[in-house]
């Protein structure tokens, strides 16, 4: 993976850094069986959690972001995630063995998001890891969610190095959009939840990783 010297590398959250897909999913399962539907299974919500309330209610009403309830029903999952996005949620495995390394090679390091900072806030404050991050953008914090590059340019900024000297990791189609935009090298976490576009080979990554602590691998490499 070559290009300019890494200076930072930034992730993505869910599905790359965290397994937030328990508590996702559970909350808008909690919506069915409130309406007296049967619960579904962790397994169905899973591959869809990178979509957030999209995604959710997909899995759960087999409903489309074009339908006229769906604002509401947004609004009632965004409630129902609050009250338990901490229940559940786990750091992947290797994570912060990752992120350790990566400091003691002087490496800056942080999160491009498209969660709402209504989220992102609560969960990276009362998470250990995200202590030691330079950066934390949510899709609200700038005008612009990805997979425009907008957010990428504001984290590079914040950690005060080119964004051409940035590395973005994400599990999702958008992120390798968006990093690419914004001139990072990307690498597609595999590991993650990646959704209905499980072919990561189709995004044009400059690379993939099937568990957080190949990266260690692709920076020695490069």
């Amino acid at each position: 993976m070559k290009g300019a010297e890494t200076k930072a590398v930034l992730f993505d959250l869910d599905g790359t850094l965290i397994d937030s897909a328990p508590d996702l999913g559970a909350a808008a399962d909690k919506m069915r069986t409130d309406r007296g539907l049967a619960s579904l299974p962790l397994d169905l919500y899973r591959p869809m959690a990178g979509a957030g309330a999209r995604g959710m209610l997909g899995v759960a009403f087999g409903i489309t972001p074009e339908a006229a309830e769906f604002p509401a029903l947004r609004e009632e999952f965004f409630v129902t995630y609050e009250q338990r996005m901490l229940l559940n949620t786990q750091v992947f495995d290797g994570v912060q063995s990752l992120i350790d390394a990566l400091r003691e090679h002087g490496l800056l390091w942080g999160v491009v998001t498209n969660k709402s900072m209504r989220f992102t806030d609560p969960l990276t404050r009362s998470i250990p890891l995200f202590a030691t991050a330079g950066a934390v953008v949510s899709g609200d914090t700038t005008p612009f969610a990805k997979p425009h590059p907008e957010p990428l340019h504001e984290a590079a900024r914040r950690l005060g190095v080119p964004s051409q000297a940035c590395i973005y990791v994400g599990d999702d189609e958008r992120d390798i959009i968006a990093g690419r935009a914004a001139g990072m090298r990307t690498v597609a976490a595999t590991y993650g939840y990646m959704g209905s576009q499980g072919d990561s080979t189709r995004w044009n990554a400059d690379a993939s990783i099937s568990s957080p602590l190949e990266l260690l691998k692709l920076l020695n490499s490069a």
